[in-house]
């Protein structure tokens, strides 16, 4: 071989050399904490984590492979919340996914600098997470459940479907920024349509009976149950309680009428979830979530469950099943 050849030779295979050093190269390892506002074993919890891990597979991350998910969970518990955020936070991810309002501003309290995405939040700009929808200022961002005025809509399916109901009990976590707000905008709307609004604050599983059988007492009763985690951890006790009593009931998600409540409207929290792995994707990739505009819901699902209505003795009008998304008979 000539001495020319062998400069060529040599010089086209060094050539190749950092190609295919980059190609052998691992990928970089994200590291995403979730905060899930729920019991490990409780399956709308399983759900809605499952759907944000197929949201990030869809984007091409892969468990194990790019990306490492750490994953804790708080019971929509004030102090759990706490406890559980500052473990994640300790161990230094790039990006947080958040569900519901405790778990938001728990993570807040430690680090204003954490990128964090969140699902599930009631009224992010009144509970103080971020300063508006169009632009969030901080280091949150994500996807809404509602604004307090939507509240108004429960009280207006309660009334439409149990025209009698001049009395309603509120079922709320105090805990939580997003309950009490919550209940002063139903106490707003209330006043309007003639109803007189209390409170039932969800604690224990006895507190709920308790107060709502002593609610009950009084005849023309009827519950709005405010969408939190701690509502879902005593969701069959809510409705067991209120078919006990007679009390024609509103939820604010799907789950709660297929269960056996009366009437649920609201958005779809599972898809919220994958929705949510597209914004974690955009700051892995540089984006802030300052930039990011909170979204809100698009569609409403209104649910009525026949069954119940007629063992409460109600006849549901034809305007509102004409409506429905859905009706279980």
């Amino acid at each position: 071989m000539n001495r020319r050849a062998f400069i060529t030779l040599l010089g086209g295979g060094a050539a190749t050399w950092p190609l295919a050093a980059r190609a052998q190269q691992p990928e970089r390892m994200r590291r995403i904490g979730v905060l899930m506002n729920r019991a490990p074993q409780n399956p709308e919890g399983q759900d809605r984590l499952a759907a944000f891990h197929q949201g990030l597979q869809e984007l091409g991350w892969g468990i194990g492979r790019n990306v490492r998910i750490e994953t804790r969970w708080s019971e929509d518990i004030a102090d759990e919340s706490v406890k559980q955020a500052a473990g994640l936070v300790a161990l230094a991810p790039d990006i947080v996914l958040a569900s519901g309002t405790l778990a938001v501003t728990a993570l807040q309290r430690i680090s204003r600098t954490l990128p964090i995405v969140f699902a599930a939040v009631g009224d992010p700009v009144g509970a103080g997470i971020v300063d508006s929808l169009a632009h969030p200022g901080g280091n949150a961002t994500g996807f809404m459940l509602y604004e307090f005025n939507f509240s108004a809509k429960y009280l207006e399916l309660l009334k439409e479907i149990a025209p009698r109901v001049t009395r309603v009990a509120i079922i709320r976590n105090a805990a939580n920024p997003t309950g009490i707000g919550q209940f002063g905008a139903l106490q707003n709307a209330a006043q309007l349509l003639g109803v007189a609004a209390s409170p039932i604050n969800v604690r224990d599983a006895r507190e709920i009976e308790h107060s709502v059988e002593a609610f009950a007492r009084s005849p023309n009763g009827g519950l709005v149950v405010t969408q939190s985690a701690s509502a879902t951890v005593y969701r069959d006790v809510i409705i067991a309680v209120a078919a006990r009593h007679k009390l024609p009931a509103v939820y604010a998600l799907r789950y709660n009428a297929t269960s056996g409540g009366l009437i649920s409207y609201g958005p779809d929290v599972v898809d919220q979830f994958r929705q949510a792995a597209a914004y974690v994707d955009r700051v892995l990739k540089g984006e802030k979530p300052a930039d990011l505009p909170v979204q809100a819901p698009t569609k409403y699902e209104l649910v009525i469950n026949l069954k119940t209505a007629n063992a409460l003795g109600l006849t549901v009008p034809d305007s509102l099943l004409a409506r429905a998304d859905e009706v279980i008979e």
